[in-house]
């Protein structure tokens, strides 16, 4: 019997178990309920927790034997697996049925059940986290075995030359040079860009929509503005490469400049325009929970509206506002394709936004993609130039963070 028949088959029998269990254990309750007993909780409850106590440890069980099954190796039939599940949820129905008693406070028992869940789902985050940054951190020793970490951080040219060919045998690969300083200039150069087009336009879409748009014209605009979220980032490349380049570069040549047709500007407007409606939206949120009774005080000291948004609205919700510029920006450090489609796959270290350059986000993909060894430097950079981008990336959050906490203290000092 196919694995697919064997878990269609152990659904359908721990739904029926469910069900049983459900309605035995609320027949049970209303028979406790009806003879005047004093019970802690509802029937329905007692019914609930019953589900639970069958289906929750028949679930765990399978989890538990499918994660030694593929993550450890072992060799377990399916059917025994599915089985031993059905067995413990059959256990489980007669617990869950006999707990059904008038000392027994069902409800407290499915609150616990469901903090344990939480807490579950919480430490998985967790341990998600630190399981990507280990395996990045064992790889990007690997690399820095054959490559100074400090020509790593400091070096000014990306050049892996025939690095490949050294993890084949068939070469010392001496001329490789890895310096990751022109991936990162241009990884900060076209956030930059793309945070000057988004903040102040978010921003101020955020403030019309929740301060001055009528409610038809706020039904219409906001859903409008969100569809920019869904659109695929391969499109907006397109956008950038063919619609964007092109003006970039006959603007600057209106002014006598020169210009590559694969630039930093038009990537980074786009990747801008791409995020205005994270800024926008959760920046809209912020600005509407911030007390009415605020803007009526402001109001009622002779404060005009525009006075009283820039003065009182604005700063309640700054921290919001960095936060969703923040969540905007580490968008656009781990973008790729539009960078790919419009700022070309060259490293190269400059401080003209007008000429080709590249990002981090960028050599990790051609460093992962092709047929390249994957014990050679090259592919082996990738780690290392993530694991420097996640610490980038988190000293970035560790001071939004500080900055949040700084902005809630003094305008709670003023408030005072």
């Amino acid at each position: 019997m196919q694995t697919n028949q064997l878990l269609l088959i152990f659904c359908s029998v721990l739904l029926i178990l469910g069900l049983i269990a459900f309605f035995a254990g609320r027949s049970k309750a209303a028979r406790l309920r009806a003879s005047g007993t004093s019970m802690y909780a509802q029937p329905d409850q007692y019914a609930w927790f019953a589900v639970l106590s069958t289906a929750g440890p028949a679930v765990l069980v399978g989890v538990l034997g499918a994660f030694v099954l593929l993550l450890l190796g072992a060799e377990i039939h399916p059917l025994y697996l599915l089985s031993a599940s059905l067995v413990v949820a059959a256990a489980g129905l007669a617990v869950g049925v006999v707990q059904v008693r008038a000392d027994f406070h069902a409800r407290k028992a499915i609150e616990r059940v469901i903090r344990w869940v939480l807490a579950g789902a919480a430490l998985i985050s967790i341990f998600t986290t630190f399981g990507i940054l280990i395996s990045i951190i064992f790889e990007s020793l690997r690399f820095f075995e054959m490559h100074s970490f400090w020509e790593f951080i400091t070096g000014t040219t990306w050049n892996p030359g025939a690095s490949f060919l050294a993890a084949a045998g068939r070469g010392d690969g001496s001329g490789a040079q890895f310096g990751s300083v022109p991936l990162f200039a241009g990884t900060f150069m076209i956030t930059l860009i793309a945070m000057l087009v988004a903040v102040p336009i978010g921003l101020a879409s955020a403030i019309y929509m929740s301060e001055y748009a009528p409610t038809k014209v706020r039904t219409i605009a906001k859903p409008l503005l969100e569809v920019l979220a869904g659109i695929p980032t391969v499109v907006y490349g397109f956008f950038a490469a063919i619609t964007v380049a092109p003006i970039i570069v006959n603007i600057a040549g209106f002014f006598g400049l020169d210009a590559s047709y694969n630039n930093a500007v038009a990537p980074g407007v786009v990747m801008g325009i791409m995020i205005i409606p994270f800024i926008s939206s959760l920046s809209d949120d912020v600005i509407n929970a911030v007390p009415d009774s605020m803007r009526q005080g402001s109001l009622a000291l002779g404060m005009t509206k525009g006075e009283t948004i820039r003065d009182v609205v604005v700063p309640a919700a700054l921290p919001g506002v960095i936060s969703a510029s923040l969540l905007g920006m580490s968008r656009a450090l781990g973008e790729t394709m539009i960078v790919v489609m419009a700022a070309g796959m060259r490293p190269n270290l400059t401080a003209n936004p007008l000429e080709d350059m590249t990002t981090v986000t960028v050599r990790i993909v051609a460093a992962l993609t092709g047929d390249q060894e994957f014990e050679s430097a090259e592919t082996l950079s990738a780690f290392a130039l993530g694991l420097v981008l996640f610490a980038v990336t988190l000293t970035l959050n560790l001071v939004s963070v500080i900055m949040i906490r700084r902005f809630r203290e003094k305008y709670r000092v003023n408030n005072l």
